[in-house]
């Protein structure tokens, strides 16, 4: 929005010519939506307790989390807003890619939204019920995934990319839409089981989210792309600035986030942020990538799939509790130390994956 101003605005000044420099943007993009973060976020916290808008905590789960009881969650809001707010300012709103980012996260963020207020406002514990949001996380997929395809200019939009083979790019035809559907519902998923401990969830988002950030940059540069051996997608460019709002927008929900935990982000913040790192990888081709680099979410969604797996064919439990970070409480892990130790594996999976980009 305030890039259109600034172009129209070089007519008279050519020192506004600064604001169409990528670079330049995304780091307003990031600083504006940590200060919108930090500046509201305890705003929100108040009106959510004045509210009463508090987590409701399992009695099965580790009795250490029984004292989080009542802490306002639905904090997801103060994340959405901040990163719309900022991509509106700073990103290019012609942008194919920018639309169809924001189309899921909100829609995501609105699934999320409506489950949690069925949890803590309706009181009904269940929430919004499994097939439901499941059914509503398939539509928006799908959606995003069709108007990709059916509107892609450039054959590499929709080959797939993998990693560490140069050469092997195959084109998927519809089975993009398969793909795209898969990752971005998978994904979403995938972060809303690992937000259960205080920061453990918004850390990891936020260092892929700086990962695509560097990957979109090179993939919309030909020159780093033709050296890279990954696919050149012009329109990728302003994926830079969304990917760098995240990041700003996580990094002040995490000043309120971090242990002990002021605030939860709720379905409402891990359904959509989980959604967008997923079409994020699709619009640049490395969803595969993205396996590796959210290697935390994947383990924690992993652990969930064979514990109910090992439980209906065995009658038995591979884990002491699913997901598995609430594995490590049960043997005894103090919560800080689960929570660092899983950020430490975040990074080097996501450096991981960021090596993948030359080694092929």
């Amino acid at each position: 929005m305030l890039m259109w101003l600034a172009e129209y605005l070089t007519q008279f000044y050519s020192g506004f010519n600064v604001f169409s420099y990528l670079t330049f943007r995304s780091i307003l993009g990031v600083l504006t939506a940590l200060m919108l973060s930090l500046y509201f976020g305890p705003k929100l916290i108040r009106r959510l307790q004045l509210m009463q808008i508090g987590q409701t905590v399992r009695d099965d789960g580790p009795e250490s989390h029984l004292s989080k009881s009542g802490t306002p969650t639905m904090g997801g809001i103060l994340i959405l807003g901040s990163i719309f707010a900022s991509t509106l300012l700073w990103a290019d709103l012609s942008n194919r890619y920018v639309l169809v980012t924001l189309f899921v996260i909100g829609s995501l963020g609105a699934v999320g939204f409506i489950d949690d207020y069925r949890k803590v406002v309706r009181k009904n514990t269940d929430g919004l019920i499994a097939r439901w949001k499941y059914f509503w996380q398939s539509v928006i997929a799908l959606t995003a995934g069709a108007f990709l395809f059916y509107s892609a200019a450039l054959p590499q939009e929709t080959a797939l990319v993998v990693p560490f083979f140069k050469e092997v790019m195959p084109q998927l035809g519809l089975f993009y839409i398969v793909m795209a559907y898969f990752v971005i519902v998978g994904t979403s998923n995938a972060v809303n089981l690992t937000d259960g401990l205080d920061g453990l969830a918004i850390v990891p988002t936020i260092l892929v989210a700086g990962a695509f950030a560097f990957i979109a940059y090179v993939t919309s540069n030909v020159n780093f792309a033709n050296y890279l051996h990954i696919p050149y997608i012009p329109e990728a460019s302003e994926l830079v600035v969304l990917c760098t709002a995240i990041v700003g927008a996580g990094l002040g929900f995490l000043w309120f986030n971090t242990y002990p935990a002021q605030v939860f982000m709720g379905d409402v913040g891990s359904l959509a942020l989980g959604g967008a790192l997923g079409i994020i990888a699709v619009l640049v081709r490395q969803e595969l990538v993205l396996v590796i680099m959210g290697g935390v979410f994947v383990m924690e969604a992993l652990s969930v799939i064979l514990q109910v797996g090992s439980y209906k064919l065995r009658g038995q439990r591979i884990f002491r509790m699913a997901p598995i970070h609430h594995h490590y409480e049960l043997k005894g892990w103090p919560e800080p130390r689960v929570i660092v130790r899983f950020w430490i594996i975040s990074v080097v999976l996501v450096l991981a994956g960021l090596a993948t980009l030359k080694l092929r």
